[in-house]
């Protein structure tokens, strides 16, 4: 039986804040910044062998000074992001030693995910080019233009990605360097062809965009600790 291949993990805090009104990866979420909050499940995952935080320039030498309070015995890098996305993604996965052959992208922004989220994302890797977090639509959901439904969606066939979104690496780098629109890595890779699985993720695993977001997450934060 092949040993799994081994996975980083880039987390993806390269973001300015401007729909936030600043740059919340290093706000205190309980006293820690919350980067800080959501790298911790990837320390404490095992199938995760290191990791690589993408942050913006100026954020980089007080960045790697934090992390180095860290005691983890997996290494932890720090590298600049691009001017977009998939530019710092990048970034990130030319960072990960050579050995790394799935990585794991997961948002700064989404402190609440757990080791099992992303051990189940890895895991799909071995059935498809890539698996990602997602959860099944509540709602029902419409297909608008202008200000007229055109048509309603079957809500069973929809699901809203979150992250982890895990891939083998090599597609993955193939996928960034493409010039495309894309809000995220999946649909990156299936338009270079790749499949990409689905792994049920949770309510909770959101992404803090709004000043209401984050509220939710200081009760949550409160209310675990």
């Amino acid at each position: 039986m092949s040993s799994p291949l081994k996975a980083g993990a880039v987390i993806a805090a390269a973001g300015m804040g401007n729909r936030f009104g600043e740059k919340k990866q290093f706000k205190l979420l309980s006293r820690r910044p919350l980067l800080f909050h959501t790298l911790t499940p990837f320390l404490e995952c095992d199938d995760i062998s290191e990791i690589v935080v993408v942050v913006p320039e100026e954020d980089l030498d007080n960045t790697s000074r934090e992390l180095a309070s860290f005691s983890s015995a997996k290494p932890v890098k720090t590298v600049t992001g691009g001017a977009r996305r998939q530019d710092s993604v990048l970034n990130g996965c030319e960072t990960l030693s050579k050995e790394v052959k799935i990585v794991a992208v997961h948002d700064a922004a989404r402190p609440f995910v757990t080791n099992k989220l992303i051990s189940a994302t890895i895991k799909g890797c071995s059935e498809a080019d890539g698996c990602i977090a997602a959860m099944p639509s509540q709602d029902t959901v419409k297909q608008v233009s202008g200000d007229h439904i055109q048509k309603t969606l079957d809500r069973n066939s929809i699901w809203m990605a979150q992250t982890p979104q895990s891939f083998h690496r090599d597609i993955l780098i193939e996928a960034l360097q493409e010039e495309m629109k894309a809000t995220d890595e999946a649909s990156m890779v299936e338009a270079v062809g790749g499949t990409v699985a689905v792994t049920e993720g949770f309510a909770r695993n959101f992404k803090i965009t709004t000043r209401e977001d984050w509220q939710l997450a200081e009760r949550l934060v409160f209310n675990h600790g």
